[in-house]
């Protein structure tokens, strides 16, 4: 999970050659034994007291939250103009990053095991508790915000968040919900090989919706039941059609990282960034920067920096870059934030269960992956490929998955090892019930339709 700084001079040259491009995804290839697993989840502040979104500035703020994480744990600044808008993991592994409308998000240090990413997530998570008690303000798990209407939610001071706001208005339907109302969580894993890397991609693509329903956790919006079980999966289906999805292609005989570059070239851009300004090229080609011919920048040829910052603007259900990323959950409690990514570092860093796993699902269409991941939003466990439940999937899933971690065997300060951090996933697998499932049946019954009480008995 590394290559050039962002200010490098490597990163800040301009690239001659497409296959400068495909360089950038081949570093990431690397032995086994240099394997890592970063994690990274979002979750929604609240002030507690109205239960209202966090506004970028004030005396209780999302920008009060970043200084207070500054001087209480020697977290790094990092400013966009005045406007702090990140910090820097002192020992440099991770970085606290904002979504557009507030979301907090750990980008999690690459680490060696579960139990390490574990002990991450634990201590981020009492920090921003500490600092959170002194402020007012409290933490969400959720997928989807449950009560917010968009215009409620306030917008981060960030200028590539100004571009996509009003490029999304020109695309999907819910592009703007994705960017302002949802939390995700996602591990981010590495590859020995481009052959490794293509089969690693091709499970993960067509297991992503399992995953999906497994940790589906966003029934409500603006206050009420939205039909969906998981809302913030829903969402990506109807975002921006040329840069989310399931990627055929990736299936495809003669795959790897020049055809992803090729895909990535033809995404349309978002912007530049330039001197310390977002110039706005929404819609326009990388091919065309490429060959100096992008109409904002006539003459400019781009950088690794920018080719770096365009792989950011893709969406699809799996992403490439010098390592892969597993986008397809819903964010939820602590439990479930180490569970995402031991089931996929169980499944993907063994031989004997991305076999397995690959055997599970080779004999599947295309048809069958797109309509598996278009009926899981709304049908989680339920829904079906191949004629057989997504429950009775994900039990062969997760029974693979907690092969690979006992095969790795690493063991915690207590002795155990990874698989059990799959526990709470096997509790839902068997009960057949989601985390959706145990919102409504308590939205409808002990909440009586009150939706805030969400935030009272789900807060971090």
């Amino acid at each position: 999970m590394s290559g050039p700084t962002p200010e490098s001079p490597e990163a800040l040259a301009p690239i001659t050659d497409k296959a400068q491009l495909i360089e950038t995804l081949a570093r990431g290839v690397r032995p086994k034994e240099r394997w890592r697993v970063g994690t990274e989840h979002e979750k929604f502040p609240f002030l507690t007291d109205t239960l209202a979104p966090v506004p970028y500035k004030g005396e209780r703020s999302i920008r009060s939250l970043l200084e207070a994480l500054h001087a209480r744990f020697g977290w790094t600044p990092i400013y966009e103009n005045s406007n702090l808008i990140a910090l820097g993991e002192p020992s440099g592994g991770g970085s606290i990053t904002l979504e557009p409308g507030g979301q907090f998000e750990l980008s999690g240090a690459p680490l060696e095991t579960l139990h390490d990413t574990c002990e991450e997530v634990h201590d981020h998570l009492a920090q921003v508790r500490e600092v959170g008690d002194t402020l007012g303000i409290g933490f969400l798990g959720l997928g989807v915000s449950p009560k917010w209407t968009r215009a409620q939610i306030p917008v981060m001071p960030k200028g590539r968040y100004e571009i996509m706001s009003a490029y999304m208005k020109r695309k999907g339907a819910l592009g703007l919900d994705m960017m302002f109302r949802s939390c995700t969580v996602q591990v981010n894993l590495d590859f020995s090989s481009e052959a490794d890397m293509v089969r690693k991609m091709r499970v993960s693509l067509a297991l992503q919706p399992v995953i999906t329903a497994l940790f589906a956790n966003s029934p409500f919006l603006e206050g009420k039941p939205n039909g969906f079980k998981s809302y913030r999966s829903e969402i990506w289906r109807d975002t921006d059609p040329d840069r989310t999805g399931m990627l055929p292609f990736v299936f495809e005989e003669g795959f790897g990282f020049e055809r992803y570059v090729d895909y990535a070239l033809d995404v349309p851009m978002y912007f530049v960034y330039r001197n310390g300004t977002y110039h706005d090229v929404a819609g326009e080609s990388f091919r065309s920067f490429l060959a100096g011919d992008l109409p904002q920048l006539k003459g400019q040829k781009p950088t690794l920096k920018d080719w770096s910052d365009h792989l950011t603007t893709i969406f699809p259900e799996v992403r490439l870059k010098n390592y892969l990323e597993m986008r397809g959950a819903d964010s939820g409690p602590w439990r479930r934030l180490c569970a995402l990514p031991a089931v996929w570092t169980g499944l993907l860093y063994e031989t004997a269960p991305l076999d397995a796993a690959w055997d599970l699902v080779k004999a599947w269409t295309a048809e069958d992956r797109q309509s598996l991941r278009d009926t899981v939003p709304r049908l989680a466990l339920s829904a079906t490929v191949k004629g057989r439940e997504v429950r009775d999937v994900a039990r062969d899933v997760l029974a693979f998955a907690r092969a690979g971690l006992a095969a790795r065997d690493r063991k915690g300060c207590k002795g155990r090892d990874e698989t059990r951090f799959i526990d709470v996933l096997d509790e839902i697998a068997e009960s057949g019930r989601t985390p959706a499932d145990d919102l409504l049946a308590l939205y409808h019954g002990r909440w009586q339709g009150d939706i805030d009480r969400v935030f009272r008995e789900f807060a971090f």
